[in-house]
């Protein structure tokens, strides 16, 4: 029923911005989250966002920003600043019933998943 399709992944040089989109069908669920994975690691959180706030991995505070249209029924990651290591496949996912449990350190909770979208950053 619910469906979640990610956009906006490419190949940029270090330091460049990419913006990702995920739009929503169906039910719209108040925790939503990007979580990336890259080849040979486990998956990671990014970002999480819900009515009483964000969650960021270490890693990409100050650089990345989680944010969404309600009127479009769609999710955006603003990546700043990109390093080589933030390569990975990107996905959008959706946790229903998550209240303060909506953070990168919760990604079990998310059941809903996007199909991905690559993100290669070359030095």
């Amino acid at each position: 029923q619910v469906q979640l399709v990610e956009s906006g992944g490419g190949s940029v040089q270090a330091g460049d911005s990419l913006r990702l989109s995920c739009a929503s069908s169906g039910y719209t669920y108040n925790c939503m989250g990007w979580f990336r994975q890259a080849p040979g690691k486990e998956r990671e959180g990014v970002a999480t966002i819900r009515t009483g706030g964000t969650s960021y991995a270490d890693s990409v505070k100050g650089r990345f920003t989680i944010s969404r249209d309600v009127a479009k029924n769609t999710l955006y990651l603003q990546m700043n600043t990109l390093k080589p290591e933030d390569s990975a496949m990107y996905y959008c996912a959706a946790a229903p019933g998550a209240r303060l449990s909506c953070s990168v350190g919760y990604q079990d909770l998310f059941r809903y998943w996007g199909q991905g979208t690559q993100v290669t950053v070359s030095s």
